[in-house]
């Protein structure tokens, strides 16, 4: 029997295997499906139909193929192209960071500072994939969101994203944080820059997402620095500033906020309960 005359089946028991054992995968099962969904172009339901099914000798190749890139390192999002962030689907390309759950906090942060009760203005600063400002959009259809990145290629994948997503009220804006909006104000800042240090061993996991959205000077906090300190220029008295930031960065984080002249400013935790998400309010008499 050639080695590709397996059935579907048999190739999933013996692929979720393979990813449970050497990448020590959680969700190895789910994982394999995505895969297989992705290669075979299958619904759910049309890949529970064909697991009795030989694999085609081309298929089987296929489906190797993209499960040794798994096995690599590369992340799944990667390989299928896409990755789901609150309740929305997003294509994601290696441009962009993958977007994560975390940062669903600071969204539903913003969200519950600001309510739908008026329109805001609001600008994603960084914004990658348009994870952030997508999200804010499709809550708060009545917003005005302005979304920045210096890369256009990351550009491009959120203003795919936002036409497939059918969000025309974003605008996106090539830009290095607030250097392209000239003296443009707005309700909101919102942003999750780079904030890893350089030494940083949880690096050596994420080699396939660009670097420079990833890694900032100052041991992780020279670009959290330099947007609390630009914010209250670009910010209506009372609006807010909202970032992400590592765990272990809250104080400094804080810090940075009071000495921009932010009140209330206070840190929220994310879902494992480590501190993600730092805001805080413009003083109305701040100019």
């Amino acid at each position: 029997m050639a080695d590709h005359a397996i059935t579907l089946a048999e190739w999933r028991r013996a692929a979720t295997g393979r990813l449970a054992r050497d990448n020590a995968a959680d969700n190895a099962e789910a994982e394999v499906r995505w895969l297989v969904e992705h290669v075979l172009g299958l619904t759910t339901t049309q890949l529970i139909l064909a697991e009795p099914n030989t694999l085609a000798a081309g298929d089987h190749e296929r489906l190797e193929a993209v499960l040794a890139r798994r096995l690599s390192g590369v992340p799944l999002a990667q390989i299928i192209g896409r990755a789901d962030f609150g309740p929305l689907e997003l294509r994601v390309t290696p441009d962009v960071l993958i977007p994560r759950a975390d940062t669903e906090v600071l969204v539903e942060t913003v969200l519950a500072a600001f309510g739908a009760e008026r329109d805001r203005d609001v600008i994603d600063l960084g914004t990658g994939s348009g994870a952030i400002a997508l999200m804010l959009a499709e809550a708060r259809p009545a917003w005005q969101i302005t979304a920045t990145d210096r890369s256009p290629a990351a550009l491009a994948v959120a203003r795919d994203n936002a036409a497939a997503l059918g969000l025309g009220h974003v605008t996106f804006i090539e830009s290095d944080w607030f250097a392209s909006l000239g003296d443009q104000r707005f309700d909101v800042v919102v942003a999750n820059p780079p904030y890893i240090d350089a030494e940083d061993a949880h690096l050596a996991a994420l080699t396939h997402e660009p670097r420079q959205a990833l890694v900032a000077a100052d041991h992780g906090l020279a670009d959290l620095a330099a947007i609390a300190a630009a914010a209250p220029r670009h910010l209506r008295p009372g609006g807010g500033l909202f970032v992400e930031h590592g765990h272990d960065q809250g104080e400094p984080v804080r810090a940075l906020l009071v000495a921009a002249g932010f009140s209330s400013v206070a840190t929220r935790p994310d879902h494992a309960g480590r501190d993600r998400v730092t805001g805080g309010l413009l003083n109305r008499g701040h100019e």
